[in-house]
């Protein structure tokens, strides 16, 4: 259980070093970064090097949602729900903290103008309302689950699982960043917007409840789909 709830953690502040200190750091530095697809294709890289890395030791799940997706799905034990979610929240705020240490090193940063936390309404980047991020959250969480099911399917093709788990997040965060700046992730939105401190806070709550529900209800289509007859 030890060696699990570390890879967790480390998996989770990877994930959020990584996909949102491109975000951050990289997004448009100085006046041309990576933009939009380079942030998405960061957090996709950030899921498919540490399934590689840490998939056999805890199933690579850095995501509150997805654990309870897999809880949902069958492929997880209940017992183990807390445990890891407690992990992957403190991996996040790790992640964000030393992202925090990075951003202040640069003249005139402010966390509180965003740092990459996911928000509706006037704090969504296309201005999007928070039906609209109810509805990309649930779904596009309910996709990542079919998914992560799909591809670890012991029918599918053995290896590839974190490849196209990987693009999945990818493909989501180039569809959906306008819209929350993508979260389908609870301890991804926690640990940022602790760092950001008003506004993303306020606006928190639906960056876990989209998620959960999105990820059971991807999971039950999942069985539903892939029941042997």
């Amino acid at each position: 259980m030890q060696q699990k709830l570390m890879a967790e953690f480390f998996g989770t502040f990877w994930l959020v070093l990584g996909g949102c200190g491109s975000a951050v750091l990289a997004a448009s530095f100085p006046d041309v970064g990576i933009g939009l697809a380079g942030v998405s294709l960061a957090f996709g890289l950030t899921v498919l090097t540490m399934a590689y890395a840490i998939g056999h030791i805890s199933g690579c799940h850095l995501n509150p949602a997805v654990s309870v997706g897999l809880w949902v799905g069958g492929r997880f034990e209940a017992n183990m729900l807390a445990p890891y979610i407690v992990s992957q929240v403190l991996g996040g705020l790790a992640g964000a903290g030393i992202l925090y240490m990075i951003a202040s090193g640069q003249a005139g940063f402010d966390a509180s103008a965003g740092f990459a936390s996911n928000g509706f309404g006037e704090h969504s980047p296309g201005g999007y309302s928070m039906q609209a991020a109810l509805i990309a959250e649930v779904v596009m969480t309910a996709m990542f689950l079919i998914v992560i099911m799909g591809a670890t399917d012991g029918r599918a093709p053995a290896g590839f699982a974190p490849i196209a788990i990987g693009l999945c997040l990818t493909l989501i965060h180039l569809i959906s960043i306008p819209v929350t700046n993508t979260s389908v992730n609870p301890a991804r939105s926690t640990g940022v917007a602790v760092f950001q401190g008003s506004w993303a806070i306020d606006q928190l709550w639906l960056f876990w409840l989209a998620p959960i529900v999105g990820a059971a209800i991807g999971a039950v289509i999942y069985k539903m789909m892939a029941k042997e007859a």
